[in-house]
């Protein structure tokens, strides 16, 4: 990594406002896919393509969690309107969440929940909570769920909760059900794993057919995510825990696939952080099943244990996921890469186009060197 890719300020773009898509294109895979090949070609294709970029023995991994219904409103005792997003489950009917008035929230503070565009006078569902910790980690707090008897907390969230679209999706059409993969089954995440959002059944069929293996993990999406780096210095930024699960069968097609000559393809930045973050937990080395979180970090210098290449969509201005997809391709090619993108008018962020990283693109010390050669 050299010393301009330890900088934010390194990681930003332009982008014509136009270009942020607030609708995801139908059906599903025709969106645009820019494939990357190698260290110095890349060529512009529609999702439905990838079968073609793709071998027999190779495997996709996808991330099964699915989007709660995470963002709430309610009132306070006080009359007061609150907002909060539900982020993580600690415990039983305890929930860290983001508030909207922070600053409000203190320890104590009961807060009822109702239904969206329902007359108050009908709107009591019985779902309320209370402030019982601050978190300082993410300036969220800890709620606990007070859930009538016999009832239970997904069931009633799903009565007064809405799908948290991304805050620059501010004048769309889209569907809840287009904010979710068609592979979704863990209930989890405040914001969809976007890069599986372009997949059909018919696409992941041919696929199979095809040849290319599919296996699940899950990370619930949560403010690791989506949160901003904030410091200079990115390998500073500290990232937010998020919880994963990879289970026995997808680490035993995991290194079935590498023993056998494929490639492990991840579909998105959370399986690839999934995948890293295990590996790093396991001295490097993908070889059991794991549950449980992780913080890990991935900037331009970082040693891709897991992963061969990637599906992923094109990211917001120096977040810590177009810094990650960096860590694939090298900064100054990615950025290039954008700059085409933007040029050729793809659709950028959640409901945009999406991009194949292939494994021969991937930057490491070979490909740096190939790169070199003239």
């Amino acid at each position: 990594m050299t010393s301009t890719d330890r900088l934010l300020s390194s990681y930003q773009y332009e982008l014509p406002k136009e270009l942020i898509a607030q609708t995801p294109v139908v059906p599903r895979d025709h969106s645009r896919l820019l494939v990357v090949e190698s260290p110095t070609t890349h060529s512009h294709h529609h999702f439905y393509d990838l079968p073609n970029w793709l071998r027999p023995g190779d495997l996709l991994v996808l991330n099964n969690s699915r989007v709660l219904p995470a963002r709430l409103y309610g009132r306070k005792s006080t009359g007061a309107p609150v907002e909060i997003l539900m982020l993580r489950e600690q415990s039983e009917n305890c929930w860290l969440c983001l508030v909207k008035p922070g600053k409000r929230f203190k320890i104590g503070t009961q807060v009822l929940f109702t239904p969206p565009n329902v007359p108050e006078s009908e709107a009591d569902v019985g779902l309320w909570a209370k402030v019982i910790a601050r978190d300082e980690q993410t300036g969220g707090r800890y709620l606990e769920f007070q859930v009538p008897s016999g009832e239970s907390l997904m069931e009633l969230v799903a009565q007064v909760g809405e799908i948290p679209f991304p805050p620059y999706v501010t004048d769309s059409e889209a569907s809840p059900d287009q904010y979710q993969t068609v592979y979704a089954e863990v209930d989890g995440s405040a914001a969809a794993p976007t890069a599986g959002l372009h997949f059909t059944e018919d696409l992941l069929a041919t696929l199979t057919a095809q040849g290319i293996t599919q296996s699940q993990l899950t990370l619930h999406v949560g403010v690791g995510t989506f949160r901003p780096v904030e410091s200079e210095d990115i390998s500073q930024h500290t990232m937010h825990d998020e919880w994963f699960s990879i289970n026995s069968k997808t680490v035993q097609q995991i290194q079935e696939t590498k023993a056998a000559g494929g490639r492990v393809i991840a579909v998105g930045t959370t399986v690839a952080r999934a995948l890293e973050g295990a590996a790093q937990q396991q001295n490097g080395q993908l070889t059991q099943p794991f549950t449980g979180s992780t913080n890990l970090f991935i900037y331009p210098g970082y040693e891709w244990q897991v992963v061969d290449g990637m599906i992923t969509n094109f990211h917001l201005p120096g977040s810590s996921l177009l810094i990650m997809i960096s860590a694939l391709v090298g900064r100054e090619r990615l950025l290039a890469l954008y700059q085409e993108a933007i040029a050729e008018q793809y659709r950028f962020y959640s409901f945009g186009d999406a991009m194949l990283i292939l494994p021969d693109a991937v930057q490491t010390e070979s490909a740096t060197e190939a790169e070199a050669r003239p």
